[in-house]
């Protein structure tokens, strides 16, 4: 077939599309006319909501989904904060959203969490009626928004060779097969893909995980060959904008501070100021049902401190519960020091293992927590004095701190990439030092320069296969001089939730036949939406407590941009570059 006849067989394709989905349309182009993202409804509008008095709830887990549930339960169905309890294991609330450290011991982030201003429609909604804590009178939305667009993102070194050149990626790379391949991926019915890998959807095209476009796109969401082909396939539908920009990233929306400081620090002291319980170093150990065939939360058995106890629920009382986590079982290193092999006993999973047998309905653990191999990578943050680093990587570049994206070494044995922010990156990080945060997907192979697998590498020994492939290794002892910490982050279940699986294996939000009972996390199954990203824990924390409470107020919708014309129009130029 000629190339021109494929071109119009793509448009068909792409009208087709659009033509089915006309109500989808009509919500993209509401969208499109409230450019603000505001609130769909007025703030004035009566909160319908089946709160009871003295009706308490039980979040299990600290992260920002269940930290999102509180602000729901609190701001649309009035209930008191001293009436929620918020039960985390670590010392230190925000699960994935984690950013912490001192000038004298460096600092660290285990990873960077993407965010994105069209297709975050409940995270935006959300954080408009959260303060900020730095700018009186603004809300976090718009202290975010207001810095990004202060902030442009436009990488210029998107990908690296092996000889340190800054590779031109204006061109995605596909052949016409590859080209075929996605666009008829993005049209077939998620029930017909179970079980199936990336790998295998392409398994007759090997040049595929060649070209720019997998590079690119695989290191910005962390995507492994043997990733699942829905989750893939979500992706290309709902960040169908992001792959007509993947090669500069203008899509990626910018905190000032890292996650922790921008997002959860500020919704944390709302919940506290509102009264809210925190339980901090207490671990739900597993939850009682009552019997019968519907799932009611009769109590929950804890590790509070150490020390045992058990809290039981009345029948109008509410469980909200976080059956996994991917940063579980993480592990740090230092300077000179591997990140020790994780415990792969994961506090979250083994919750969700243990409830799963007792209902029908509550999902499979196993495809996401069965194969450590397949969902590990390693992160590490560089903490310096002074700024002469960044200074060579801003030259290198051509992208001053903030104003880049991922930089990808592609030919790396680790696939290593960094990230330069913003300066300061943390709230109480010192003008005189500076940070940055890289990864690698491949941490039981050898490096290039360093002759040791990513996961047994010490801080230095990373710093220094990171030199090479910038090939600034000859300023090694004079840039190690400056180095305050360079902290490995080990985590084997980061890409878990990415794990080939049956529609069946993730539980729905509220599952069918619960009375007070519901999950909120990266694992549990959303219609549409796309996991690993913000947005999908706040979407899941507002299924969740609008289901179990009764509120009449829509949820902000999936935004469908993949039945726009226009942005399909685009993306269909984009894979002819």
């Amino acid at each position: 077939m000629s190339e021109k006849k494929n071109l119009g067989k793509i448009l068909a394709w792409g009208a087709a599309t659009a033509a089915a989905g006309i109500a989808a349309k009509k919500t993209y182009d509401y969208y499109k006319s409230r450019k603000d993202q505001k609130e769909l409804f007025s703030k004035g509008q009566p909160k319908e909501c089946n709160q009871r008095e003295n009706q308490k709830a039980y979040f299990i887990g600290g992260g920002l989904g269940n930290l999102a549930g509180a602000a729901y339960l609190i701001r649309d169905c009035n209930m008191p904060g001293e009436q929620i309890t918020i039960f985390e294991g670590m010392h230190i609330l925000g699960g994935s959203n984690d950013g912490i450290g001192t000038p004298e011991k460096g600092f660290v982030c285990r990873g960077g969490r993407m965010l994105n201003e069209e297709t975050y429609e409940n995270f935006w909604e959300l954080f408009r009626t959260i303060p900020s804590q730095e700018h009186s009178g603004r809300s976090v939305t718009e202290e975010i928004l207001s810095f990004d667009h202060a902030h442009p993102t436009f990488a210029k070194a998107r990908l690296i060779d092996k000889d340190g050149k800054i590779l031109n990626v204006s061109s995605m790379g596909f052949t016409q097969k590859e080209r075929m391949a996605l666009f008829r991926l993005m049209n077939t019915p998620e029930h017909k893909l179970d079980d199936l890998t990336i790998e295998e959807w392409f398994a007759d095209m090997p040049h595929f995980f060649t070209t720019n476009f997998w590079y690119m796109w695989q290191t910005t969401f962390a995507f492994q060959k043997w990733s699942s082909l829905f989750e893939f396939r979500r992706y290309m539908r709902r960040m169908i904008l992001e792959f007509s920009r993947i090669d500069t990233l203008e899509g990626v929306t910018r905190t000032q501070y890292n996650q922790y400081d921008s997002v959860i620090r500020p919704l944390e002291l709302y919940l506290r100021k509102q009264g809210v319980v925190f339980s901090e170093n207490c671990i739900v150990k597993d939850i009682d049902f009552s019997q019968g065939d519907g799932i009611t939360v009769e109590a929950l058995h804890l590790k509070d401190y150490g020390v045992e106890r058990k809290v039981e629920l009345t029948d109008q009382d509410i469980c909200i519960m976080t059956n996994a986590c991917m940063t579980d079982s993480a592990t740090l290193g230092d300077l000179n020091t591997p990140a020790p092999a994780p415990q792969l006993r994961p506090i979250s999973g083994e919750l969700w293992s243990k409830i799963a047998v007792k209902k029908p309905g509550l999902g499979n653990p196993y495809p996401f927590f069965g194969d450590v191999h397949e969902t590990n990578w390693e992160s590490f943050t560089v903490t310096s004095k002074g700024n002469k680093l960044l200074k060579m990587i801003e030259r290198y570049s051509g992208n001053v701190p903030g104003s880049g994206a991922l930089m990808t070494f592609k030919d790396s044995n680790w696939l290593l990439s960094i990230v330069v922010a913003a300066q300061p990156h943390f709230i109480n990080q010192p003008m005189d030092q500076t940070i940055f945060w890289g990864y690698g997907l491949y941490t039981s192979e050898e490096g290039d320069y360093v002759k040791k697998p990513m996961k047994d590498c010490t801080g230095e020994e990373i710093f220094t296969e990171l030199l090479h492939h910038l090939h600034m290794e000859d300023k090694k002892d004079e840039l190690l001089h400056d180095v305050v910490d360079v902290i490995p982050c080990m985590m084997p279940y980061i890409d878990a939730q990415f794990q080939p699986r049956k529609m069946a294996d993730r539980p729905n939000v509220v599952p069918k036949g619960s009375t007070n009972f519901a999950m909120v996390s990266q694992f549990v199954e959303i219609p549409d939406d796309m996991v690993f990203t913000e947005e999908y824990s706040v979407r899941a924390a507002r299924i969740a407590v609008y289901t179990l409470m009764g509120v009449k107020k829509k949820i902000c919708p999936v935004t469908p941009y993949a039945m726009d014309p226009k942005v399909l129009v685009k993306a269909l130029k984009t894979s002819y570059r």
